[in-house]
């Protein structure tokens, strides 16, 4: 149910770009962007979508956690990623969990698929009573965290910024399986059955990273 294989390399070269754009501020050119205004954005699409379990409330979207896992989640939200061998590039969004997690696994955050399956997240999930960005295992506190994966081929970096904080910290790095029509998702799962736990997401994007 947790099986999540992560390739890790030495990525001095990457961590080091990251470390520069960190210190440069956020962003580069936009490749996509959704602030949750409303209505859903062009090119997203539902898995296993659960009508009522999900809404778009000021400015997010605020999906109900339900039971199951990375294979029979419910509203997970998908579009296509960007081609990765055209450059490099950063998924970007706000986490929050309107409701204290109490499931051991409870989680929300980014999955990315390569033909149909999920193969990578970076999350924020509860884990024996603490609160944890997954790959790393690095302790949070339940704030409002904005994760950040770093794509530059088959190259990846884990990076989160906890509320308050001016500066994106590394969680974990490795690889991706070859690209297979890759897709990136937001997705909340391991919910209690018979109370709502609401998560919210804000501020997505796509945007162009240094070469």
């Amino acid at each position: 149910m947790r099986a999540w294989v992560f390739g890790v390399l030495g990525l001095a070269g990457l961590m080091a770009m990251a470390g520069t754009q960190v210190a440069r501020g956020e962003g580069g050119d936009v490749i996509f962007a959704d602030r949750f205004e409303g209505k859903l954005a062009d090119g997203w699409k539902w898995l296993r979508e659960e009508p009522g379990a999900w809404r778009i409330r000021e400015g997010g979207l605020e999906i109900r956690a339900l039971p199951g896992d990375a294979n029979t989640v419910k509203n997970a939200l998908l579009r296509p990623a960007p081609d990765r061998s055209a450059g490099a590039f950063a998924v970007e969004v706000t986490v929050s969990n309107l409701t204290p997690p109490t499931v051991q696994y409870e989680q929300l955050g980014i999955t990315w698929y390569v033909d149909g399956k999920p193969v990578f997240k970076l999350v924020k999930e509860r884990i024996d009573g603490g609160i944890y960005i997954i790959p790393g295992r690095k302790p949070v506190e339940n704030v409002p965290i904005r994760l950040r994966l770093i794509v530059k081929g088959d190259h990846w970096i884990a990076q989160y910024r906890p509320a308050g904080e001016k500066e994106f910290l590394t969680a974990a790095e490795g690889t991706l399986p070859q690209p297979n029509n890759d897709e990136v998702s937001l997705q909340c799962y391991h919910g209690p059955e018979k109370e709502e736990h609401w998560m919210r997401f804000e501020d997505f994007r796509i945007v162009r990273w240094p070469q």
